[in-house]
């Protein structure tokens, strides 16, 4: 059986989402975009709009009670990346970076450095935009990932 994959929506870039219903499409695969939003979506019988209610967390929350081992899981959210891999599933950011039992722990702590660093004003803005390379960095993560499962 194929893993299902869950997209934390409420942050996900458009141009990934375009890549993962190509995917889902072609590789017949259920993709679950979970978002305190509406997520518009193609009209398809494998790709699914969930929202929940606004909230910290409650997105993520969603996904997590609903993962199965295996299952994928696209964020940039790394604490819910932590929390899928305790959980047996598989996490691309939407850069194309996997997070792993091996990088998470680091992973954690870089974010959490860099979250005191925004509050003591000591460095200010976010990520830079995505780039054409950074979408093509995912699709390639996700095929990496698909192919890796033979589906």
């Amino acid at each position: 059986m194929s893993p299902t994959i869950w997209v934390d929506g409420d942050a996900c870039p458009n141009t990934i989402k375009t890549v993962l219903f190509r995917a889902a499409e072609k590789r017949r695969l259920k993709l679950w975009l979970i978002a305190n939003h509406t997520v518009a979506t193609p009209p398809s019988k494998f790709i699914r709009a969930i929202r929940v209610s606004g909230g910290f967390d409650v997105a993520d929350d969603y996904i997590v009670k609903h993962l199965e081992v295996g299952d994928l899981v696209i964020t940039g959210d790394i604490p819910l990346a932590s929390r899928v891999i305790a959980l047996g599933g598989f996490v691309i950011n939407p850069r194309g970076e996997s997070y792993t039992l091996e990088n998470i722990g680091e992973k954690l702590a870089m974010r959490d450095f860099l979250d005191d660093m925004r509050n003591n004003g000591l460095i200010t803005g976010g990520p830079a935009a995505m780039s054409a390379k950074d979408v093509q960095s995912f699709a390639n993560a996700l095929d990496r990932f698909l192919v890796s499962r033979r589906i």
